[in-house]
């Protein structure tokens, strides 16, 4: 009896953890997200109810056959084509939690998509966890002292470092799996020759989001952890915050590299020529549990409060940009009537992951036209 109770007092700790004088709710792997009881937060349900319904109703506009939608989506890029895997998409899906416990959802969480650029802040936290371990010693770093095959030779990528791929704002220039960086996203003014031979801006100037030094960025911390990014996450954080078995990371098909004479797939950070990281919304919200409580799961300090505080500071050229993750600053990308301290991940399609440590606030969401989410989310903090 008393080894009963020992047992049943380990569970209850195992799912609870106090932070900052309240209780998080960290579900156990495969649980049913736990509810909030009645009058546990301060809300208004009805006004919640109004934002959930917002959501429902505001539907990506575009095809819920994905490798359709992404053609369409990047149609002006020269010699865009799919390379990697897609998958077709579900309905509106999300989730609103606080300190853990799940205050309303919508849609099929458990069902498993693409998630586009929310891929890059999954793969940010590799380089987090990299820094943590001191397999980078310092992001200030030339990338080039820690892979030196030729990726970052010349003048100019030479002088890229971490920091500088993290807030893409390195101009890396150069082919990687046959892809240009020129070619990725090009001005609207312009040509072939005019984006080919443009004049180079200085690492740290200008931020340009560009998959391409974004999958630079992910085969250069190959190199660094010497095994597949998809097994550094799961064995590193997937795995102990209880995630499921469904997720996957895929890379473009012909993306593979040898390491210690092992073959190994280097993956990419977002899916705009397929790939990415495919998960469900509940995944989502695990991983973004562990950002709202500062690095921990339960007891455990899995990504260090430093590196959080790190990525979550805004870059010098663009004030809502991080390591890989938004930032609701007053600037280009400020949603109105929304705290400025929260960050999030978006993908294409509306994929997001919304953190609000100070407030306890986590949201998710699956396939919201993108243009609405401002609306959205507001809609979501009128009712507190």
């Amino acid at each position: 009896m008393k080894r009963t109770f020992i047992l049943f007092a380990v569970l209850l700790i195992s799912s609870t953890y106090q932070s900052i004088g309240q209780e998080i709710f960290f579900p156990e792997r495969n649980e049913t997200w736990k509810k909030a009881e009645a009058n546990q937060f301060k809300f208004d349900q009805e006004k919640l109810e109004t934002a959930v319904n917002f959501a429902k109703d505001n539907e990506y506009s575009g095809s819920r056959d994905l490798r359709q939608a992404i053609l369409k989506g990047f149609q002006r890029e020269p010699f865009h084509e799919i390379l990697g895997p897609t998958k077709k998409r579900g309905g509106p899906a999300g989730m609103i939690i606080q300190n853990g416990y799940l205050l309303a959802s919508w849609g099929d969480t458990r069902r498993v998509d693409m998630t586009f650029s929310v891929t890059k802040s999954f793969l940010s936290t590799t380089a987090g966890l990299a820094w943590d371990q001191a397999l980078i010693s310092n992001v200030q770093d030339k990338v080039g002292t820690y892979v030196w095959d030729g990726t970052f030779d010349g003048e100019h990528n030479s002088k890229v470092n971490w920091e500088h791929l993290l807030q893409q704002n390195s101009d890396w220039s150069g082919e990687l799996w046959g892809l240009n960086d020129w070619a990725d996203r090009p001005p609207r003014e312009g040509g072939l020759d005019d984006w080919r031979f443009r004049k180079l801006n200085e690492p740290g100037t200008v931020m340009e989001y560009n998959d391409v030094r974004v999958n630079v960025l992910a085969y250069a911390l190959t190199q660094v952890w010497r095994q597949p990014l998809p097994m550094v996450l799961k064995e590193n954080l997937m795995d102990k915050i209880g995630a499921s078995t469904t997720w996957r990371w895929h890379g473009y098909d012909h993306a593979w590299t040898v390491i210690d004479g092992m073959k190994m797939k280097s993956v990419t950070g977002g899916g705009h020529s397929g790939a990415g990281i495919f998960i469900s919304a509940e995944d989502m919200a695990r991983f973004g549990l562990v950002f709202l409580n500062n690095g921990k799961w339960m007891n455990q300090q899995l990504i260090s409060k430093e590196w959080i505080a790190k990525a979550t500071t805004p870059s010098t050229p663009n004030v809502n940009y991080g390591y890989m993750w938004w930032l609701n600053q007053k600037g280009n990308r400020h949603w109105e009537g929304v705290p400025e301290h929260i960050f999030y991940a978006a993908g294409f399609g509306g994929n997001y992951i919304v953190v609000d440590q100070k407030n306890g606030l986590l949201i998710v969401t699956r396939w919201l036209e993108p243009s609405k989410m401002g609306d959205f989310v507001k809609l979501v903090y009128d009712a507190f």
